[in-house]
């Protein structure tokens, strides 16, 4: 899937100061005392997560929203920008003890402070299964801990030694990455994406991309703008590390998604009122959720789904047009995204299976410019005449009347 809109999304103003330098000092003193400005307050935690919380880490907890309502039991979670640890926290119960959380963040205070804690609310709940690393959410392969203990053993005092660092983190990279490729159930993050510097945003949606599993997710909080922020905004650097310089157009954000890579990209929350309105801009949180997984070849095994409604048709992220009521032909790989019962689509349409199953080693390969419509006999076969009794008294499940 492409977008249609191509994703090279920057600004082309100058910003006359260092990004992520604002955003480490504004954070490092959010780890020292609460910063009542630093992101939008977030209402609607479920109290039975917090109980084991000690206050500090709520009272320094700095988000927009609440992407922790959407994990599960048993699955495995990286955090991007895990902060004070709140979200890691509440996530490890929801998890439990068959399942494992990793907050990442580059922020030495507040990976202290998360770390602080870790074997307290482990012996509450009985089982430890929150680990912090350091590293940039842009570039989750590299470990910055790992690579201090290198660069202190070989300091960099000349362009041959940079060059000696640079190829370090490349080999840290490839042999001992810091989360590793396919490893992840889920990604979250809250009110962190926005810090990132414009010119890594791309990577950013690939590094998400890359380390989630094949149908996998990723479930986002962030700020997003109705216009464009303006160049005085772009460059105050309170405004950056305050959450509003660096935040995404509200349609932007979605297309980043769908440029990764990602299907069924969806709206989960979006907040009612602005958090802040500067220079007549509204700026307001939005959670969105998306998937991994639609990669591989498209072949015909004489599948169809039946479109449920309410629309007379939609379009999915491929350009394929589904006609309510109507046996839509779709390839094996569309098949299954359309009818997981853990995708995001499964209760929007009706499975319909050939009568004779296609081997899947000599299905031909789907031709996506045929007639969108599955006849019939191409699902039952053209030779099948079968006269079958009725299967029962009643042909509604349930109670007959």
């Amino acid at each position: 899937m492409t977008s249609s809109n191509p994703m090279a999304i920057t600004t082309e103003t100058a910003i006359h100061y260092d990004i992520e330098q604002a955003v480490r000092d504004r954070y490092s003193a959010g780890a020292q005392a609460p910063q009542a400005a630093l992101c939008c307050p977030t209402d609607g935690y479920d109290g039975r997560y917090l109980k084991i919380l000690p206050e500090e880490i709520i009272t320094k907890d700095y988000g927009c929203g609440d992407p922790t309502r959407y994990v599960q039991a048993g699955e495995v979670v990286v955090d991007l920008g895990s902060g004070a640890g709140k979200n890691c926290y509440i996530m490890a119960q929801k998890v439990g003890a068959e399942g494992r959380v990793i907050g990442v963040d580059m922020n030495d205070e507040m990976l202290a402070l998360a770390r602080k804690y870790q074997a307290t609310i482990g012996d509450q709940l009985g089982y430890h299964n929150v680990n912090f690393v350091k590293g940039k959410i842009q570039d989750l392969a590299l470990n910055l801990d790992q690579l201090q203990a290198w660069l202190n053993q070989h300091p960099v005092q000349s362009i041959a030694d940079l060059a000696a660092l640079e190829t370090e983190g490349d080999r840290l990279r490839r042999e001992a990455p810091l989360i590793a490729t396919s490893s992840v159930d889920v990604v979250v993050s809250n009110c962190v994406l926005n810090l990132v510097k414009p010119q890594d945003k791309n990577q950013l949606f690939q590094e998400i991309y890359r380390i989630l599993k094949r149908g996998g997710r990723a479930v986002i909080s962030d700020i997003v703008c109705d216009e464009p922020p303006t160049d005085v905004i772009l460059n105050d650097p309170d405004l950056w590390s305050g959450c509003i310089a660096g935040a995404f157009l509200e349609s932007e954000f979605l297309q980043r998604f769908e440029a990764a890579g990602f299907y069924g990209v969806e709206i989960l929350a979006r907040q009612e009122q602005p958090w802040q309105v500067i220079d007549g801009i509204e700026f307001r949180s939005l959670t969105v959720q998306a998937y991994k997984g639609k990669e591989g070849p498209c072949l015909d095994r004489n599948q169809a789904v039946i479109y449920k409604g309410p629309w007379k048709a939609v379009q999915d992220d491929d350009g394929h047009t589904l006609l309510r009521g109507e046996r839509m032909a779709v390839c094996e790989k569309t098949f299954q995204l359309y009818t997981d019962p853990n995708g995001p689509y499964a209760h929007d349409f009706i499975p319909v299976l050939p009568q004779t199953e296609v081997p899947r080693d000599s299905a031909p390969v789907f031709n996506c410019s045929r007639d969108s419509l599955r006849h019939p006999r191409e699902t039952k076969g053209v030779d099948y005449r079968a006269t079958l009794p009725s299967a029962g008294d009643c042909c509604e499940p349930g109670n007959c009347c």
